[in-house]
């Protein structure tokens, strides 16, 4: 087990939340009515906001440019009847495979119990055919009572709650417009963010002051719907790429379960590209030294973390099948014999093009390949999706796995080693 310290968890039943705000509308003079549905069309209004989630018919119904994404990964939604100290992370593994939990507390005597895996294990567990037997008004009652036997060291004996609880996949929508004619769209209605960023709620209540802001800023509807949409826009897509890194992270998490616990947690902290090493030291100094400790098969406490940690990781010599190296950067120039270059642009590594790297490295490895070298493009981004490909061919094909970066990225590269992503790193592009 592996702890890290942040704030304390600020939590809210989403029944609670609904109250006050309906309290507050009521007293601001909204009529509530329940259990009607209404389409855009249907409502004699100058302006229609529509917040009808994920599932949205107004955006369904409407011109804007919607793209629906599914995720590979299942996951189901419940809860149990004690508060958790913390929120907790933990794999439970059974027959069938992996599955994991994302738990937190949210009340008093409450907490969130939610569970993912993958599609294999899914159905090796019967719950292909449990979903589909489960009807849409009702929880699945066969998976929870086998997950209750899974995490049972978590849940300590207590049994978890349905609310028509049933496996089903994330869904990213994206929007090209959030708004048409007179209906605006806000929160998961225009765009989602993966549940593992914790974002969902955060995001529908700022697009609601940004929405309310711009209605008082400009003389009309349209203008008000480009600014709300201007303004809001950008860190909603900062946010929906760190989901997106974070949900492939989640996603292939079972094949992480290898890695010593201090490293797990730090390739967890950093899987966004949103935490670097130095912010870890500042947060949850133990941790990190233990990790550190780990990868450079040394004992470290807080006291010893360096000032320049990301130097540090870089200067840590390797032994890999009897070669050694005095650190984990190459120079420029150099390379490693048969270690065969990989410079496919793959945009997500578990995908069909990631699973033909590592056929094609798989071959190469039966073929006598020493281990493989990862370059590209200089961007952020590409280099994060990269060495996220280099680990999974670390993972699966094996080999000595070097990535290529600009000398500007060394904060990540150094991140991406102490997390297993890679065994060695060689600083290229414009920067080098």
């Amino acid at each position: 087990v592996v702890r890290v310290h942040n704030d304390r968890l600020i939590g809210i039943a989403r029944t609670e939340l609904l109250a006050v705000l309906q309290r507050h509308a009521e007293k601001a003079g909204v009529r509530l009515e329940f259990g009607a549905r209404r389409a855009a069309g249907d409502v004699d209004a100058d302006i229609v906001i529509a917040a009808d989630g994920v599932s949205s018919a107004t955006r369904a119904d409407g011109d804007f440019g919607a793209t629906v994404e599914t995720g590979r990964g299942l996951y189901l939604w419940c809860g149990t009847d004690f508060a958790l100290a913390d929120a907790v992370f933990a794999p439970a593994e059974t027959g069938p495979g992996t599955f994991v939990t994302h738990a937190y507390p949210y009340s008093g005597g409450q907490s969130t119990f939610l569970i993912e895996t993958d599609e294999r294990t899914w159905r090796r567990a019967g719950f292909d055919a449990t979903t589909e037997q489960t009807p849409s008004d009702a929880s699945d009652l066969s998976s929870l009572r086998y997950l209750e036997q899974a995490f049972a060291g978590q849940l300590g004996g207590r049994a978890l709650i349905g609310n028509r609880t049933r496996w089903t996949r994330f869904r990213t929508v994206r929007c090209q417009r959030w708004s048409s004619g007179r209906t605006v769209l806000l929160g998961d209605a225009a765009h989602t963010a993966h549940y593992s960023i914790g974002s969902g709620t955060k995001l529908a209540l700022e697009d609601a002051i940004a929405l309310v802001e711009a209605l008082d800023a400009e003389p009309d509807a349209a203008a008000a719907f480009a600014r709300y949409e201007a303004v809001r826009r950008p860190s909603v897509e900062r946010l929906q790429e760190l989901a997106r890194r974070s949900q492939l992270w989640w996603e292939s998490f079972p094949s992480r379960l290898h890695v010593p616990v201090e490293q797990l947690m730090v390739a967890y902290m950093t899987r966004a590209g949103n935490v670097p090493l130095g912010r870890l030291a500042a947060t949850n100094p133990d941790v990190l030294a233990r990790a550190l400790g780990r990868y450079a098969g040394c004992d470290l406490d807080r006291s010893e973390l360096p000032a320049d940690i990301t130097g540090w990781v870089l200067d840590r010599p390797l032994t890999h099948r009897g070669t050694r190296f005095v650190g984990r950067v190459l120079a420029p120039g150099s390379f490693v014999i048969n270690v065969p270059v990989v410079a496919d642009a793959v945009t997500d590594p578990w995908g069909p093009a990631g699973d033909a790297v590592v056929a094609r490295a798989r071959r190469a490895r039966q073929g006598g390949a020493a281990g493989f070298r990862f370059t590209g493009p200089a961007d952020r981004p590409s280099l994060l999706t990269r060495m996220d490909m280099a680990e999974r061919v670390r993972a699966e094909a094996g080999g000595l796995i070097i990535v290529d970066g600009p000398a500007g990225l060394r904060d990540d590269l150094a991140a991406g080693l102490v997390s297993g992503r890679a065994d060695l790193v060689s600083f290229s592009g414009e920067a080098a």
